[in-house]
């Protein structure tokens, strides 16, 4: 009798162990469907030790990082990456988001360098322009009278090099080599054909603190063109950086 009453228990024992799993496994797979944080959050509520309590809880952190980098993609501003870092200093877009700072941060190095080549070349022009004026003191009236060409020629012609050339754009930065900047552009030359076509673009090695990166980068363009592509491989989460003279 003592024998049959201890395999009863143990068999109610196993039977409620297995409809616990059993309600556990549903509202497991019920979670895993609606894919939502609230979701995850309410089965550790419920769960909060259970078979799948890791998972949902490795879930819930993706699901935050995801949502937060899809804000700092939208707002695209060193501010925001480097804040999504700070957050995030080891998850699945933290080397996304160094990229992009990174991005933001080398694209603005050319920038010292450019104004003075830009300054140089009007500069070397000028004194060929202005060689005839010393050569005739005696002749005020006629010296003023040759100023207003030489200033308007250099003018111009810097005016215009700068609307057709003197912009750049930065379209990526990779710690692993100039093969992957290279692949990067053959991705985009693909997907945005006519976008990009004509265009050349150039790999540049750069040392940073967190190592050597490669850029990849695309000179000799109008500034309406390089705000143009900018413009649009952004609306498609591309990273694109402005590169000014």
């Amino acid at each position: 009798m003592v024998i049959k009453h201890v395999f009863l228990v143990l068999a109610l024992t196993a039977g409620l162990a297995l409809s616990g799993c059993s309600r556990q496994q549903s509202d497991w797979e019920k979670t895993r469907a609606a894919n939502t944080t609230d979701a995850y959050e309410l089965f550790l509520k419920k769960y909060p030790t259970g078979e799948f309590s890791a998972q949902a809880q490795a879930r819930v952190k993706e699901l935050y990082e995801e949502r937060d980098w899809q804000k700092a993609r939208d707002t695209d501003t060193l501010d925001a990456y480097q804040a999504f870092l700070k957050q995030y200093p080891e998850g699945k877009w933290t080397e996304e988001a160094r990229i992009r700072v990174e991005n933001f941060t080398l694209a603005s190095a050319p920038a010292t360098a450019a104004p003075a080549g830009a300054e140089g070349t009007p500069a070397q022009s000028a004194p060929q322009n202005a060689a005839p004026s010393p050569a005739s003191p005696p002749k005020p009236a006629a010296a003023m009278a040759m100023k207003p060409a030489p200033s308007k020629a250099p003018a111009s012609a810097h005016a215009s090099s700068k609307s057709q050339g003197s912009f750049g754009i930065q379209l990526g930065a990779f710690k692993s080599g100039a093969d992957a900047a290279n692949k990067s552009w053959s991705k985009l030359d693909q997907q945005y054909p006519k976008l990009l076509w004509g265009l050349s673009p150039t790999v540049s090695p750069m040392k940073g603190a967190s190592g050597t990166l490669y850029r990849l980068q695309v000179a000799n363009l109008s500034e309406a063109r390089a705000n143009s592509i900018c413009k649009e491989l952004k609306a498609h989460s591309q990273a694109c950086v402005l590169i000014h003279p």
